[in-house]
């Protein structure tokens, strides 16, 4: 790979709506007619045995495949869902992405919204769990302060709060202003 690449990380805890956000911007960018690549993170560990906590290496063997493939056909910008924890975490990102220019977006939403959402979404035993996992997300995520920028994504329409991320992007994308 050669060149610049933007890459907008998309993180947060569990439940503050990162996947949605991330097919909002889908929409947004396709109708804008920009060449971008889009990738929920969590998606590319799904396997078994897991390769390390959380099945990173696993995630990072195939998010550098898939980015490769949306270099080749023409990606300008990459959009990439998943919680990032620490500096580690995004160092993962730099060893798949060379030349990238990464901002990492911390979504955030109430406590109890979040909580509604996971309530709606997970149905079997890993509930608990991600009920849990949000509280605790919240904490690391705050100590950690790796975030380029926050976003509100609690009682918003999806389209707006894809319209204030891109503006906080920085990036010169046509139309792109709400």
């Amino acid at each position: 790979m050669s060149g610049h690449i933007p890459v907008l990380a998309i993180s947060g805890p569990v439940g503050v709506g990162k996947t949605s956000v991330l097919i909002e911007l889908h929409d947004v960018l396709s109708n804008l007619q920009v060449p971008h690549g889009c990738v929920e993170r969590d998606a590319l560990g799904y396997s078994w045995p897991e390769s390390g906590p959380f099945n990173e290496r696993m995630i990072e063997r195939n998010l550098a495949r898939v980015v490769s493939n949306f270099i080749d056909a023409g990606a300008a910008y990459l959009l990439i869902a998943g919680v990032i924890e620490n500096s580690e975490h995004l160092s993962s990102y730099s060893r798949c992405i060379p030349n990238a220019h990464i901002q990492i977006c911390r979504l955030t939403a109430d406590l109890e919204i979040r909580r509604e959402r996971l309530r709606s979404r997970e149905k079997g035993a890993g509930l608990n769990w991600h009920l849990n996992r949000t509280v605790e997300l919240d904490g690391i995520l705050d100590k950690a302060k790796i975030e380029d920028f926050t976003v509100d994504n609690g009682d918003r329409r999806l389209r707006d709060v894809a319209f204030e991320v891109l503006d906080r992007t920085g990036w010169q994308i046509p139309g792109s202003v709400a």
